[in-house]
């Protein structure tokens, strides 16, 4: 769940998989025609949801058409959410095959409504305390693998969306050299981290202000990867942008806890930062390229206006070693610059 509300819409205006949503939750929750039914919230996925809304109550129902979509990872990662302790919406009722759920509503609000210079410290360590709860609670073979082929992948849409779709540039052989290779880096640098659960999309916009907070939504791609790329996600966000000393305290503190609370972190820092910056080169790759594909295969354009932001991270990172300035000269042979 990962845009903002809508506002308001009248079930005469609904489509018809809405109409149906509307029809099976009313059902679920006992309500009649009376009770509200807007959206809620869009993805830059397929699903979308609706709010249901009673004077003294209101819950989520999630839409995923099953042909694109499947329920069923949100059911199980929800269900593991909940034994870590963590707030996230649970599932009341579910028609799998329809593509429908009806979940708790963790209310309005996300970190990214609310975050500012005054209440960020506060807030940022309240979501690495979450975080740290989560990955606490990991245990081997339960989710599918953060493996080398879907790393590879991730990368692989960088060159195939963004490069040659969207800048319609064909890199020379020594530009297509340099890109794999620092690819090769930035995927045995993932692989020798220590494993986890990741979230994979841990940011302000899936963190809900609620009691307690913070709620947990939009989960369920979570995989058993490196332990550094939900922090990287928190602090390198798709839509908000923070200096580079405060990411630094904020990793740091994140460091320390995560050591005093015995999870397999380097043991230095820089160790610890090294491993989270070459983390988020494959993420911020990875997410300029499915910026592009949103626009060029979903037809949504104004993921790409937040593409600058992750630029100005791939240079940041990237000319902090040796071994990946290669990929800041290239960004700046592709006109892409900080």
């Amino acid at each position: 769940m990962t845009t903002p509300e809508t506002g308001g819409q009248t079930a005469p205006r609904l489509d018809s998989r809405a109409q149906d949503a509307r029809t099976w939750a009313l059902a679920q929750l006992r309500l009649g025609d009376e009770a509200a039914f807007e959206p809620a919230s869009a993805d830059a996925s397929f699903r979308r949801y609706f709010r249901v809304r009673t004077p003294d109550a209101s819950w989520i129902v999630m839409d995923a058409p099953p042909e694109r979509e499947d329920t069923r990872p949100f059911v199980e990662v929800a269900a593991l959410l909940a034994e870590a302790g963590l707030h996230a919406p649970r599932v009341l009722a579910q028609q799998p095959e329809a593509g429908y759920l009806l979940l708790t509503d963790l209310g309005r609000q996300t970190y990214l409504d609310v975050l500012d210079d005054a209440n960020a410290d506060a807030m940022m360590k309240g979501a690495i305390d979450t975080l740290i709860r989560w990955q606490q609670s990991s245990r081997p073979g339960v989710l599918p693998q953060y493996d080398e082929a879907l790393l590879q992948r991730e990368l692989d849409l960088f060159e195939d969306w963004f490069v040659a779709r969207h800048l319609q540039v064909a890199l020379s052989p020594e530009q297509r050299q340099t890109l794999q290779t620092i690819q090769r880096l930035l995927v045995d640098a993932a692989l020798e981290q220590p494993r986890v659960f990741v979230h994979r999309d841990y940011m302000p916009r899936n963190l809900m202000v609620s009691e307690p907070s913070p709620g947990v939504i939009d989960f369920q791609d979570a995989v058993e990867g490196p332990i550094t790329y939900d922090l990287v996600s928190l602090l390198r966000d798709a839509f908000l942008s923070w200096p580079s000393q405060r990411v630094e305290a904020w990793m740091h503190h994140y460091w320390e806890r995560a050591r005093a609370e015995g999870l397999p972190v380097h043991d230095t820092f820089p160790a610890f930062r090294r491993a989270a910056d070459l983390m988020g080169l494959q993420r911020h790759l990875k997410v300029i390229g499915i910026f592009a594909r949103i626009r060029y295969r979903d037809g949504k354009p104004h993921y790409l206006e937040d593409v600058p932001r992750f630029v100005a991270y791939v240079h940041e990172a990237a000319s902090r070693y040796p071994e990946t300035q290669a990929l800041s000269a290239l960004f700046d042979a592709l006109g892409l610059r900080a």
